[in-house]
């Protein structure tokens, strides 16, 4: 992740630690994927504790973007801020492979440089990405075009809907399991995942650009 908006990107990036209380001086925080705690209890439920997670929080109801990945979207759901829940793979395995998604909406900070119904190729790396919510939450995620990504043909986990990534109602907090930061570069076997930090920095660009 960090090498994605380094080095890829060219934008400034700062690793944060668990237990720090503030985030305001930053425009945006990303939530990688990884093993927070060991996954003990469920993915992400001890992670959501963190001190620091009180400071995402206030980010996310400032309008700040806010992106988890894998075991950062586990987090997410983990503390309120995205709707559902994630079950083991429906296989009971761990996945490791690149798979196709469609940009479901691309009218939103986290998509605005993609194509609508484009179709992506991302890698994915998880044992627990069966994304899971109750019918009258799946509705309002519809109704509320907060879908953003969906498998397209082969759905790794058997998630609902095909669903891969979702945000919050006012669309500034993605969840999603496939790992962008790992498509930041032809070198890596996709460029793809690119156009996602593209789409979050031309963003807050416009909306922050100062007129004289």
């Amino acid at each position: 992740m960090y090498h994605a908006i380094k080095d890829e990107l060219g934008e400034e990036v700062d690793y944060v630690w668990h237990d720090t209380e503030s985030l305001d001086q930053y425009d945006g925080i990303l939530l990688p994927g990884g093993f927070s705690y060991g996954d003990y209890l469920r993915s992400g439920a001890i992670a959501r504790f963190s001190n620091v997670m009180d400071a995402v929080k206030k980010a996310a109801s400032q309008g700040k973007p806010v992106l988890g990945v894998c075991n950062g979207f586990q987090i997410l759901l983990e503390a309120g801020l995205l709707p559902g829940a994630m079950r083991r793979n429906e296989n009971l395995k761990f996945i490791c492979k690149t798979v196709n998604l469609k940009v479901a909406n691309n009218e939103t900070m986290f998509t605005n440089a993609y194509g609508k119904d484009e179709v992506i190729a991302i890698p994915v790396a998880h044992g627990e990405g069966n994304y899971y919510c109750d019918e009258h939450t799946l509705q309002k995620l519809i109704e509320n075009n907060q879908i953003l990504f969906q498998y397209a043909g082969d759905n790794p986990n058997g998630s609902l809907q095909d669903i891969a990534g979702i945000t919050n109602e006012t669309g500034n907090v993605l969840g999603m399991m496939p790992h962008p930061e790992r498509a930041v570069s032809d070198l890596l076997g996709s460029a793809d995942g690119l156009k996602l930090f593209q789409s979050i920095v031309k963003q807050w660009r416009e909306q922050n650009v100062v007129t004289s």
